[in-house]
């Protein structure tokens, strides 16, 4: 599988590509800015996108989704809990951001346990993870985990923000992503990538006794 990452936006939200070498279709995950960089990353790898898989519907995470949904025609996926999200500035924090953004609705709304299928048999499993927000995901392949805002390396998505919860995301960490398994790579909402292995040994959110 093709990956790259990208670091988009005022507040450096990592956007991950994904490609199938075979298919050359492409996945794109948090396009949160600067659609015109993650196009030319598409276009230097002859991927064609079919999917914007959201892991939530902060402003930082889907500024560049209504660009590259009128460019390209891929459909956009987010979790059925933060749909509202996309509609309402108030909701997804550009309000306050300086620049009030409003999105067309998602083609696909997930729910836990969906699966997400591109290219020649690539897919990734949707893990609900509230918390950061009510409709938060965590995406599962066979040796990767972007895990949005839920769990960054050494530390945890806020929970202050309408929607958020501190409880609800210590839950989904202990029963989500705790009993996964230490090779599993860690692809983040932002920051560095990590192990699940490392982030049970070094995150405290992780290893402590909740």
């Amino acid at each position: 599988m093709i990956l790259e990452t990208l670091v988009v936006g005022s507040l450096q939200t990592n956007c991950y590509v994904l490609g199938c070498p075979e298919t050359r279709e492409a996945l794109v995950i948090d396009p949160g800015a600067e659609a015109g960089r993650i196009r030319t990353v598409l276009e230097k790898q002859g991927l064609q996108l079919k999917k914007l898989v959201l892991t939530h519907a902060h402003g930082d995470h889907i500024g560049a989704c209504g660009e590259l949904r009128e460019a390209t025609g891929a459909q956009v996926l987010v979790h059925r809990e933060d749909a509202g999200l996309l509609t309402d500035p108030h909701r997804n924090l550009t309000a306050y951001l300086g620049s009030a953004l409003t999105l067309p609705p998602a083609d696909v709304l997930l729910s836990d346990g969906d699966v997400v299928e591109f290219g020649a048999g690539i897919s990734l499993t949707v893990l609900h993870t509230p918390g950061h927000t009510q409709g938060s995901i965590c995406l599962l392949g066979d040796d990767v985990l972007f895990s949005g805002d839920t769990l960054f390396a050494g530390a945890v998505g806020r929970t202050d923000f309408p929607g958020g919860s501190f409880q609800e995301l210590t839950r989904s960490l202990v029963r989500r992503l705790l009993p996964l398994p230490d090779e599993i790579r860690v692809y983040p909402g932002h920051g560095p990538a990590s192990t699940m292995g490392e982030e049970k040994r070094d995150n405290p959110y992780l290893t402590t006794d909740w």
